[in-house]
């Protein structure tokens, strides 16, 4: 029992994770391409944007002291800025980081001249950044990655609570998720049903415990719809599966067109979300950051 309260623990149990489905589905969103793609889809509808939680993320904020006006927020993976947005309306000073020219895009087009002043945005991908350099090591009260790609390894995990003097916030999937389109395209071109459990957030959390970081957690079901044409999804499943999958172009790209136009209607496809996320808030723990 007490080896599960140890961080090494979870550290490799994390690192082995890297022969299954879940390790290739991270691999496939794990590039500007694909997200530069997906970007015109966001943000489409008042049902997505509820499944943000933004008052209830703001509330769980407050409640761990990590909400007052002037704070200094780093956003890991801040995409199309909506909850980068919400805090900078709050007066937190925010510096906004994405690997995604065509996110970004999205999210410098919502803000509004009266938050101007307050967020930072910078197209940078976290793996690659040196804190040390940038003087970013304790700099920020409250550092975010939500549904990032960028947190996906403990070294990405620890820099990133290396960047924060107070706290800190996470959210990703905690269940299998419903993905028929993927699971469709995965069965034609990886030849295997997709075994997708992106739970990868529970190592965070349980590496936390081992840390002596007790987290507030919550989880949410989140169900959406996202209406895309044919050539949205199609550039969108491309830039995915050429970073997975071995087969040519010309042989991926004929798999991706039938099987995409079999399941339109008027040239458009709708893409269905539903699965379980969990956030967790946590203040800074000084000295348990290896």
């Amino acid at each position: 029992m007490d080896t599960i309260f140890n961080k090494e623990f979870w550290i490799n149990e994390w690192e082995k994770d890297k022969t299954s489905d879940t390790y290739s589905v991270h691999r496939g969103f794990s590039t500007p391409e694909y997200w530069d793609k997906a970007a015109g889809t966001y943000n489409q509808n008042k049902k997505e944007v509820r499944n943000r939680r933004l008052e209830k993320t703001l509330a769980a904020f407050k409640r761990n002291n990590l909400l007052f006006k002037g704070m200094s927020v780093l956003e890991i993976g801040c995409g199309t800025g909506m909850v980068s947005i919400a805090l900078a309306k709050k007066g937190a000073r925010v510096t906004a980081l994405d690997f995604s020219e065509g996110m970004l895009e999205k999210f410098r087009q919502d803000i509004t001249p009266d938050i101007k002043k307050n967020i930072t945005i910078l197209c940078e991908d976290w793996h690659k950044m040196d804190i040390k350099e940038k003087g970013w090591e304790k700099k920020f009260d409250l550092v975010i990655a939500f549904m990032s790609p960028g947190v996906a390894t403990p070294k990405a995990f620890f820099k990133m609570m290396r960047c924060s003097k107070k706290g800190c916030a996470i959210r990703g999937w905690a269940s299998k998720g419903t993905h028929p389109i993927l699971a469709d395209l995965w069965e034609k071109i990886m030849g295997t049903s997709l075994e997708d459990k992106p739970q990868s957030i529970l190592y965070k959390i349980n590496l936390l415990f081992s840390l002596g970081i007790f987290p507030e957690i919550t989880f949410d079901t989140i169900a959406w719809s996202q209406n895309t044409t044919v050539k949205e999804e199609f550039d969108r499943q491309k830039a995915f599966f050429q970073k997975i999958s071995n087969k040519p172009d010309d042989e991926l790209e004929l798999i991706l067109q039938d099987s995409l136009e079999a399941i339109s209607e008027g040239n458009r496809i709708v893409r269905t979300h539903k699965g379980l996320t969990a956030t967790a808030v946590w203040q800074m723990n000084p000295g348990a950051i290896p």
